[in-house]
């Protein structure tokens, strides 16, 4: 899809809706966040009362969240160089009106295995897109060949590091093309 019929797809958003939802989906397993989204629990109560949110009410399989809840705050621990490098690549070009608390929600999304709007519990490529517009603008504009956002941000950590994260010297030449640029499933 490109990246005018992705801007005609989104309706107006803003981070208040976008938090619910993504609140919503991690109660319900639908994405890899841990509890408290990838911040901690008084940035994340700050959050929620800054956005007049209410916390998610607990289900009765309160076990089976409490397990999946511990397991993903691990996986956050054990990576948390990673993490802090995505969110300081988020900040590095922040405008004034994005959430600061997204940047580590975000960062936070990008540990998981699936597209970065599944594992932010988001229904579209394109609600991402309007969301990292939104909060990350300057960066976001970056992705100029519409670049799979979970690769493309990996990949600026890697440029800006000096790395090379690509096997061939441009994206058109590439023999995993399709992993970066085709269509998600």
């Amino acid at each position: 899809m490109s990246r005018a019929a992705l801007c005609l797809e989104v309706a107006v958003n803003d981070n208040p809706a976008w938090l619910a939802q993504i609140i919503r989906a991690q109660r319900e397993g639908r994405s890899c966040l841990p509890q408290h989204l990838g911040l901690d629990a008084a940035q994340y109560a700050e959050l929620l009362t800054r956005h007049g949110l209410r916390p998610p009410s607990r289900s009765a399989d309160e076990a089976l969240l409490g397990e999946r809840d511990a397991l993903r705050e691990e996986l956050l621990a054990l990576r948390r160089e990673e993490w802090q490098a995505l969110h300081d690549l988020l900040l590095g070009g922040q405008d004034d009106h994005g959430e600061p608390a997204m940047a580590a929600i975000v960062a936070a999304a990008c540990l998981g295995g699936e597209h970065l709007w599944r594992d932010l519990g988001l229904a579209s490529r394109a609600q991402l897109y309007a969301l990292l517009m939104h909060n990350f603008p300057q960066l976001a504009r970056r992705n100029t060949q519409d670049m799979r956002w979970k690769k493309f941000l990996y990949k600026q950590l890697c440029e800006q590091d000096g790395g090379y994260v690509c096997r061939s010297p441009s994206c058109e030449a590439c023999p995993t093309y399709h992993d970066c640029f085709g269509e998600e499933q």
